[in-house]
């Protein structure tokens, strides 16, 4: 027993122990989470790769396992509740998190601050950017403020001024900041200058981010330093990206695998190349590693060793827009007039000049720095005359002509290795079919000695993070997913080595389908996939000839959902014959009478319909079809000579042609000639409904009449029924009604000819002497005679007593009697007294 109780005991333990041990993996994964937008339609001037930069940036995160949300080309009011609901994904994610966000499009700076533009902002003065546009300082402190584990803020906007003209221009380019802890802030171009717009498909900066993020084992700090070093190289000097961080934890992107092919620079080389001097290099390489490590002291220490080589000028260039920028950012932070005036006093016809100002007037100063103020000091020195050329201009390009600067060196392989073969020239995306949606690049599989980390959340329906060594080939025209085998590259051990895919659910050619497009894509925002649904679905109602989609039928590149589409000519492989061709095929329309389509002349009533056929060129017998509507009819205008004429089928009355007859009115005026008055041109006779109580025949038969041809164009109305029956060829009401209900007319009951007891609902019953009342009410009497006979019928009656009038003649009025009449017995025994 004893025995017993230890081993539940050390079951126990063992359970705890692994239910510990699993919350403790489980705590020690890592979420990634990333926003990402790219603004290119800005209406006064759209910028060529910012949306394609965001698509591929997002990606690359997607197979670094970064659960991606992203749009492109959104307004203010989208932006703002899009960055809203991304924070909130991200205080849901808990502790450890790490969080990406990618800003691609214009940006400006305004007294000390980034704003980033969305594609609606209306900017006529710079006090419009602060209501116009979002500041990057709300992004960066939101994030600090949650328990994240490492922030990556990175704004690619730093981008030639597209404003109007202002009497007080705003600098150039982007302010210089400072992150806040756990966080790392980049810039495509460094502070106060601006990168040239390139010529796509990628921006140089997008291009060379996406490359170092895709190289395994590399830290934060050398992502960035690499992508500066490989964009300066693409760009021959014209942009130099900057970056500034304060993350301590490591960090990588993708690991490195245990069996990866040895890198062209050991880390112990890389760590001397850091830390000599830039004195001991060469002038070449001296350069490479000023522009590597991108700090003040390193380019004066380039200066000071090479002050006349040709890349010494550039430099120079380089460190004037350095200490201009951090001048303001110390200036700004002070925020007071003798800070402002200490600036106006460098840098009169600085880039910030028109901000000091600004912030002058707002303390009620001097615009101008006047006899004696308390100047503070900088954490560098003023500028020297030589570099005063660079910064006195409100934009600075390092590719100005009129620097005439000299292209800088090849980048040497201890600085960076050349770039992946397959990474070099990467083609355009599709243009995406969807609005807000981000376009998908063709994705280029990593090398297989590349893995995610092992300790991340795998992004949910994730195909990208699931095929990072995989051809992937996204199809946005009928939404399917090819996959191809395991690449091999250059440098990789054998392609068909497994990925290291640290989900273990890596997908299979049979397992990637219609929706494989859904996972590859990037998704939009809560709030923008609303408004998109919203969009797609406005649009639709404007375009309705759009035929809907058919499963597994895509859209067409470039077109928006829910535009019109032309219909196929060839409804299915095998062609219609000439003899099979449908009215109104191949484009061609109806012909239309009163607004309504003639089909083969089933709709054409009389000849004045005919008629107005013909002015569209249908005319009678075999002649040929003309005019406009002939022409939409065969196909050709002309003669019956030319060949492969078609021929539409000539009208027809009931059936048959109406042609060389006798038109509808002339056959009912020859078999119903009553039918039609002699007077008013063969106007329908009016019947009267005297007509029917002296029962008069509507058409007589063996009636005979003349057609006459003026009767073209006469409508005429139905003939009246009597209780379902045409009042034609037959006895009068009034002889029926003698006839099946004598007793009503006469003392006589002979009952109802049908069996039928509702014909005497007008039988006028005697009264107690026998003789007829002067006033019966027929209804009541019907009533309480037969209170349970159709009782519906008579509240419809009584509701609605003009429709027993409308459905049955009149009773006769009652007649003096005459000498034929039949006289009641009197007189005798037994029979009532005479009446005098």
């Amino acid at each position: 027993m004893l025995s017993l109780r230890k081993v539940i005991g050390l079951l126990v333990l063992l359970i705890a122990f692994t239910v510990a041990s699993a919350t403790d993996v489980l705590a020690q994964q890592q979420k990634r989470l990333a926003f990402v937008i790219g603004n290119a339609a800005y209406p006064s001037d759209a910028l060529v790769t910012s949306a394609n930069d965001a698509g591929l940036i997002a990606q690359t995160l997607q197979a670094a396992g970064f659960d991606v949300v992203g749009a492109r080309d959104v307004d203010q009011e989208s932006l703002r509740g899009a960055l809203r609901d991304f924070l909130a994904k991200v205080s849901a994610a808990g502790p450890d998190a790490t969080v990406f966000v990618y800003l691609a499009g214009r940006g400006v700076q305004f007294e000390g601050e980034n704003y980033f533009l969305p594609v609606d902002a209306q900017i006529a003065n710079p006090a419009d950017v602060p209501l116009q546009a979002m500041r990057l300082s709300d992004i960066t402190k939101s994030l600090a403020g949650l328990p994240t584990k490492v922030n990556i803020v990175v704004l690619d906007a730093a981008r030639p001024n597209a404003l109007p003209k202002m009497s007080q221009p705003l600098a150039s380019g982007l302010a210089l900041v400072d992150p806040e802890p756990n966080m790392l802030i980049a810039f495509n171009a460094a502070p106060g200058t601006v990168a040239p717009e390139g010529e796509g498909p990628y921006g140089a900066y997008a291009q060379a981010l996406a490359e170092m993020m895709r190289d395994g084992g590399l830290s934060l700090d050398e992502v960035f330093d690499r992508t500066r070093l490989r964009v300066n190289e693409v760009t021959q000097g014209a942009e130099i990206p900057w970056d500034v961080s304060k993350i301590d934890v490591p960090f990588v992107f993708f690991e490195r695998a245990p069996d990866a092919p040895p890198p062209k620079v050991s880390e112990a080389e890389e760590r001397t190349n850091r830390t000599r001097a830039i004195r001991d290099f060469n002038a070449h390489d001296a350069y490479l590693a000023a522009l590597d490590r991108d700090t003040m002291r390193g380019y004066e220490d380039f200066i000071v060793a090479y002050p006349h080589d040709p890349m010494a000028k550039r430099v120079r260039a380089i460190i004037a827009a350095r200490r201009e920028a951090i001048t303001w950012r110390e200036t700004w932070l002070r925020d007071t007039p003798e800070a402002y005036w200490s600036y106006l006093e460098r840098y009169p016809h600085g880039p910030h000049a028109w901000d000091a100002r600004r912030r002058l007037e707002h303390f009620d100063a001097e615009l101008e720095p006047p006899a004696s103020f308390t100047v503070i000091v900088y954490d560098v020195p003023p500028p020297p005359e030589e570099e005063i050329v660079y910064v006195d201009r409100p934009v600075l390009y390092f590719d100005d002509p009129d620097f005439d600067f000299e292209p800088p060196p090849p980048v040497d392989v201890i600085f960076l290795p050349p770039p992946p073969p397959d990474f070099v020239v990467l083609p355009p995306p599709p243009p995406p079919v969807d609005v807000y949606v981000l376009p998908t690049p063709v994705f280029v599989p990593v090398p297989v000695w590349v893995r995610p980390p092992r300790d991340i959340v795998p992004p949910p329906d994730n195909i990208i993070f699931n095929n990072i060594h995989n051809t992937t080939v996204i199809n946005n025209i009928n939404n399917t997913t090819i996959r191809n085998e395991t690449a091999n590259q250059a440098g990789q051990p054998d392609g068909n080595a497994e990925g290291g895919l640290t989900t273990g659910q890596k997908m299979t050619g049979a397992a990637i389908g219609a929706g494989a497009t859904l996972a590859a894509r990037i998704a939009l925002p809560p709030l923008l996939k609303k408004r998109a649904a919203v969009s797609g679905q406005a649009q639709f109602n404007q375009n309705q000839g759009a035929l809907p989609l058919k499963p597994g039928q895509g859209v067409t590149q470039g077109q928006q959902p829910g535009a019109a589409r032309p219909l196929s000519k060839n409804l299915s492989t095998r062609k219609l014959g000439t003899d099979h061709a449908l009215p109104g095929a191949d484009g061609k329309t109806l012909p239309l009478v009163n607004g309504k389509p003639v089909l083969n002349g089933r709709n054409l009533l009389n000849d004045r319909s005919r008629k107005l056929l013909g002015k569209q060129g249908i005319v009678e017998g075999n002649q040929e079809a003309t005019g406009n509507a002939g022409a939409a009819a065969t196909g050709v205008q002309g003669t019956d000579q030319r060949k492969g004429k078609k021929f539409r089928k000539l009208p027809t009355v009931n059936g048959l042609p109406a042609d060389n007859g006798l038109n509808s009115r002339e056959k009912l005026r020859k078999n119903n000639p009553n039918a039609l008055s002699d007077q008013g041109n063969g106007k329908p006779k009016r019947l009267m409904r005297k007509d029917l109580s002296a029962g008069r025949s509507i058409v007589e038969p063996g009636d005979q009449g003349s057609a006459n041809r003026n009767d073209k164009g006469r409508k005429f109305g139905k003939l009246p029924t009597v209780n379902g029956e045409p009042a034609d060829n037959g006895p009068s009401m009034q002889k029926r009604l003698r006839k099946n209900n004598p007793d009503v007319f006469s003392g006589e009951n002979q009952g109802s000819a049908g069996g039928n007891d509702r014909a005497r609902k007008f039988r006028r019953p005697q009264n107690e002497e026998g003789s007829v009342g002067p006033e019966v009410n027929v209804q009541r009497n019907f009533k309480v005679n037969r209170p349970n006979e159709n009782v519906q019928r008579q509240l419809k009656l009584q509701e609605n007593p003009n429709a027993q009038a409308r459905r049955l003649p009149q009773q006769p009025k009652e007649q003096p009697p005459q000498g034929n009449n039949k006289k009641f017995a009197c007189g005798k025994p037994g029979e009532p007294p005479c009446k005098q």
